[in-house]
């Protein structure tokens, strides 16, 4: 939806998902697909070189199976911003058995809720993780995709341009936890915290 093969996205952590899929609603943002289930697979060498040089190679299936190429993150910005290479594959299970025949590895899976509308040209998702709720916000630029925070009032000062899975190891590495993949089972008894994210709520001061 941005320029060719080019992602430009922030994420905004939540206390009132439903309040602000109202405030989507209300602001005219049309449902693209309803709310669901994603399975993730993050592959990398051996070595681990994708992962040191902040590349993402990644097979996601949802309603339809991806397959997407990321670059490193451009720096000095104040959106996430990287190069972004996406494909459909028809077949999920065989595209992995391809990339592993090539020797990548699977390093982690990890799982969420998703809902997607499309609010003029940018898109907005509402995403369900196993350590919280969130909103990302993709346009074609920095001031849009700001300017459409604010219209959904939500603090951009409190705005994340980090990973999922950066945040899963920050959230590791502060509670101590030995879980390899992030998915629901693995944090069914477990209550996250704002600080364990290293994240503030962006929708505190929003009742409705």
């Amino acid at each position: 939806m941005n320029q060719p093969d080019q992602e430009i996205e922030v994420k905004f952590y939540l206390l009132r998902l439903a309040a602000l899929e109202k405030r989507i609603q209300a602001a005219g943002g049309i449902l693209a697909q309803t709310r669901v289930h994603e399975v993730n697979l993050r592959f990398d060498l051996p070595d681990g070189s994708l992962t040191a040089d902040h590349r993402v190679l990644r097979l996601r299936q949802d309603v339809r199976s991806v397959l997407t190429y990321k670059g490193p993150s451009v720096a000095g910005q104040v959106v996430n911003m990287r190069q972004e290479i996406e494909t459909d594959v028809s077949d999920f299970a065989a595209t992995r058995r391809i990339l592993e025949a090539l020797g990548y590895q699977v390093t982690v899976m990890y799982e969420k809720w998703r809902t997607t509308y499309q609010l003029e040209n940018l898109e907005i998702v509402l995403d369900e993780l196993p350590y919280g709720d969130f909103c990302e916000i993709e346009g074609p630029d920095a001031e849009s995709i700001r300017s459409t925070a604010g219209l959904l009032k939500l603090d951009w000062g409190a705005r994340i341009t980090d990973s999922y899975l950066g945040m899963f190891g920050q959230l590791k590495a502060n509670l101590g936890l030995t879980a390899e993949h992030l998915d629901f089972a693995s944090f069914a008894s477990l209550k996250v915290r704002p600080d364990d994210l290293g994240a503030v709520y962006a929708d505190k001061g929003s009742r409705g």
